[in-house]
């Protein structure tokens, strides 16, 4: 049976750097918000800590979002391809990288300009 310190943390994917970043916050001031040192946004962002579930809940509750919207267990998709879905050779929506049709382009001209 291994030992407690034996036991590896899997790594918890976040995305506090891309909200803070959205939010126009340092890690000071989003470690005030929250009630951390600054030293921990940036093990967090990094991956080298894990949040505790109150940590996380402070952090969601400051967003104005839901804890899985900032921590996952498996990687995030890049923003771009949740924002951008192109259609692929198949016809189906895929990733900004994944269209291969010569002349593709990823973005929805007529949806940016609006109505």
């Amino acid at each position: 049976m291994a030992r407690q310190a034996d036991r590896v943390e899997p790594v918890l994917h976040n995305r506090l750097a891309v909200l803070r970043a959205e939010h126009g916050l340092s890690r000071q001031e989003l470690a005030d918000a929250i009630g951390v040192n600054y030293q921990t946004i940036g093990y967090l962002e990094r991956g080298e800590y894990n949040p505790s579930l109150d940590l996380a809940l402070r952090a969601a509750e400051h967003f104005d979002l839901p804890v899985e919207a900032i921590f996952s267990r498996r990687p995030f998709a890049p923003m771009s391809a949740q924002l951008y879905p192109v259609m692929t050779e198949s016809g189906r929506a895929g990733r900004a990288g994944q269209a291969r049709e010569i002349g593709a382009d990823p973005i929805d001209h007529e949806r940016l300009q609006g109505p």
